[in-house]
């Protein structure tokens, strides 16, 4: 039991300092900036009580009493922006913390609203789940709750609420040091709690969330894919890992089970699909590392679904809202999701599988049996190379791989450049207006190395850019070739140093190649785009 509460506290604490905690620190520092010095001890605790029991039995409660599965993160969202008018009026305040003073005998103590911050919090902190989560989260759904599990979930809060508490006692700090200002510091702070829970209701924090790199992912893998971690999540789930890596054979894949409402297709079983390579992802909309790795799933899908390639998402919610075949609906489309999605909400598919992660990748061959697991994000160009060689094509040259991945340069050369917002690295701007058409300019300075720009009319999207009028893009580069993803139709000039070198005409979206040269040079690229052209990603040879 001491092994699975150290998992627990370590697994808890790289949590809390991972991207996908970011949106809900400005309200732990805003609530710990004002009443009394034990407030942030309230919202810390309100926060792992809340979790600790929403996390295990939310969803059963909800089912017992007949009641949207999406009511309890509606109903924090409500409070936070109760909590945010406390900051901003003195009257709501009083009449908030009224009930609480019957709880204490502590006159005028804020303890009460402390801790419904910190439960409203419980409810909208969701992190993206690593192994321990997703063990948690799998026995609470299926309400085999017993002391370990109760255990481990008390101490990944208290794990993760530790760095919290360190926020929320900061921004006491920053309170006390700024006390003659207190009355105009509290209605900002309520002004910042209102802006972070409408961010959380209409899931901007999402856009954020992915525009930051997973830097605490190898430290989770470390900690929570140790083999005495596997081996007491194992005992907790009463389950055995699928092994992964190579393109052994393991056997008949388990029949889908329990899948519902389907999205983009009508009912498919894997019997039915005996014939086709069938790629299972196990994930969930509202985890992170799940929608980092939809580009590369959704992509391969386009360019191999010709070839015999069916890819189905498995939706194995981690949270009561994620239940609701509306919000599951509603974010397929927002992502751009095209092919078969089904709901997986009593786990029956994830448990036949045996998944402990989010997300999953499970590659069938055409007589069903599994070839390749792959869990978590990267490796996108072993998945595709496993895929093509079940297809029965050459491995050896990865479309999608060439155009989407991510893997270290070797050797002297520029790295990988995305143009989207959600990746763009080492750009000249300091800023981007992200998903609308601005006006952009080169800078008079000479660009560093590696460095691009962009001049004239775009519209940044997530993923590419899309030319306006004028649209101009320079890049200093190292390398021997320079290819480029592109899409939509029209042209692109190009320019090498100044000099004109060749004009691209761009007929749908593949990867185009800019420049071949006979040896590794410098040089300075100029792309000029005929308006609608999408530019996505550069690499290099």
């Amino acid at each position: 039991m001491l092994v699975l509460i150290g998992i627990g506290l370590a697994a808890g604490f790289i949590t809390a300092i991972s991207p996908w905690v970011l949106p809900v620190l400005p309200i732990i520092f805003a609530g710990g900036a004002t009443g009394s010095r034990r407030k942030p001890f309230a919202i810390i605790a309100g926060l792992i009580v809340s979790f600790t029991a929403f996390t295990l039995f939310g969803v059963w409660l909800l089912k017992k009493l007949g009641l949207p599965e999406d009511l309890l993160r509606n109903v924090a969202i409500a409070l936070l922006f109760l909590v945010a008018a406390t900051l901003l009026f003195p009257k709501v305040e009083e009449i908030v913390q009224r009930p609480f003073l019957r709880l204490t005998r502590r006159p005028g103590s804020d303890l009460g609203g402390g801790f419904l911050l910190g439960a409203s919090l419980g409810l909208v902190f969701v992190p993206c789940a690593g192994p321990v989560l997703a063990a948690i989260t799998v026995v609470g759904a299926t309400q085999d709750v017993g002391a370990r599990a109760f255990v481990l979930t008390l101490a990944y809060a208290i794990g993760a609420a530790i760095p919290m508490l360190l926020v929320a006692f900061g921004g006491r700090a920053g309170a006390n040091a700024l006390r003659p200002h207190a009355h105009r510091i509290r209605q900002a702070l309520g002004v910042v709690v209102a802006l972070t829970a409408l961010a959380i209701a209409l899931n901007v924090d999402r856009h954020f969330q992915t525009a930051i790199p997973g830097y605490t992912e190898s430290l989770q893998k470390k900690v929570e894919q140790s083999g005495r971690a596997q081996r007491e999540l194992q005992k907790l789930r009463g389950t055995t890992a699928v092994s992964n890596t190579t393109l052994h054979d393991a056997g008949p894949a388990p029949e889908l089970a329990g899948l519902t409402n389907w999205i983009n297709s009508k009912p498919l079983t894997l019997r039915k699909l005996r014939g086709k390579v069938v790629l299972v992802d196990f994930w969930t909309y509202s985890c992170i590392n799940c929608l980092r790795t939809l580009p590369h799933v959704k992509a391969w899908y386009q360019t191999y679904r010709q070839d015999g390639l069916v890819v189905l998402g498995v939706h194995t919610p981690e949270f009561a809202f994620e239940h609701v075949p509306s919000n599951v609906r509603g974010a397929v489309h927002r992502l751009g999701i095209t092919y078969p999605v089904a709901l997986d909400n009593d786990y029956s598919t994830w448990n036949a599988f045996h998944n402990q992660y989010w997300p999953a990748k499970y590659l069938i061959d055409r007589r069903g049996h599994i070839r390749f697991v792959h869990f978590g994000e990267g490796e996108y160009d072993t998945t595709e190379a496993r895929i093509r060689t079940l297809l029965g094509e050459s491995a050896q040259m990865l479309p999608v791989a060439n155009q989407l991945s991510d893997p270290t340069p070797k050797g002297l050369m520029t790295p990988e450049s995305y143009l989207g917002y959600q990746r763009l690295a080492r750009f000249s701007d300091r800023s981007i207006t992200p998903d609308r058409f601005a006006a952009y300019h080169f800078p008079s300075r000479k660009l560093q190395a590696n460095e691009l720009s962009y001049a004239g009319s775009w519209r940044v999207e997530p993923e590419d850019i899309v030319a306006g009028q004028g649209a101009r893009l320079r890049l200093d580069f190292l390398a021997h070739s320079v290819h480029l993803v592109l899409g939509g139709r029209g042209t692109v000039r190009v320019l090498l140093d100044g000099k004109p070198v060749r004009k691209i005409h761009v007929n749908g979206s593949r990867l185009y190649t800019l420049l071949e040269q006979p040896s590794l040079r410098k040089g300075l690229l100029e792309l000029r785009f005929s308006p609608g052209v999408r530019g996505y990603a550069f690499t290099f040879g």
